[in-house]
């Protein structure tokens, strides 16, 4: 699991006071605070432009659309556990959310052990997932025409997880050409073009 000092989370909330005191929160506990945005239409961009770990997302907030439509985006369209932080707890909210699949839902006003417990166990949930979904090294190897390399492969995973070339730089303590040049060489092993191509095809192994 990613340690608590390397897991940025992204905070989805229009209230200005509670984003302060959340994003206080989860500095005290370690985590690094990549973005806090107070519309549902910027939350779309601050996911693409800072490649979090995990969102919390209030339900209710300023935009084209509410935070229960911005988890349904994640889940199709991200790989990117999402945790709701909100002051909703009706039978009919709860309803509403379940077809998003959460990773957790804390009811404000929240504790720091809300958060902690929340965001260690969406994590770990999240890591369970993508280990049973992605082939291992030499699962993947036995099915491609020309074998994976060790980098390649820790490349694909972090791919897969959302990280930007600079991420997984940092990860793999390589440079930002480096890493280039193992996503080109798995991009032809795996006969594909594009990242979203390259996941896909992980995922049909």
């Amino acid at each position: 699991m990613i340690s608590s000092n390397q897991t940025k989370v992204l905070i989805v909330e229009d209230e200005a006071i509670i984003a302060i005191e959340i994003a206080s929160t989860l500095k005290l506990l370690g985590y690094q605070v990549c973005g806090s945005v107070m519309n549902s239409d910027k939350a779309l961009d601050a996911i693409k432009n800072t490649a979090p770990d995990l969102a919390l997302l209030d339900i209710n907030i300023k935009g084209s659309m509410n935070g229960i439509d911005i988890a349904r985006i994640i889940r199709k369209k991200y790989h990117l556990p999402f945790v709701f932080l909100t002051s909703y707890s009706d039978t009919e909210t709860l309803k509403e959310v379940q077809d998003t699949m959460p990773y957790g839902y804390i009811v404000k006003p929240f504790t720091e052990s809300d958060l902690r417990c929340n965001i260690e166990l969406a994590l770990y949930k999240f890591k369970e997932e993508n280990s049973a979904l992605i082939p291992t090294f030499t699962e993947l190897n036995s099915k491609l025409r020309q074998t994976l390399r060790q980098r390649e492969y820790d490349v694909a995973i972090l791919l897969y997880e959302g990280l930007t070339y600079k991420e997984i730089g940092s990860r793999l303590n390589l440079s930002v050409n480096t890493i280039k040049s193992y996503q080109k060489n798995l991009f032809t092993k795996l006969e594909v073009s594009s990242r979203s191509e390259a996941v896909r095809k992980l995922l049909t192994y």
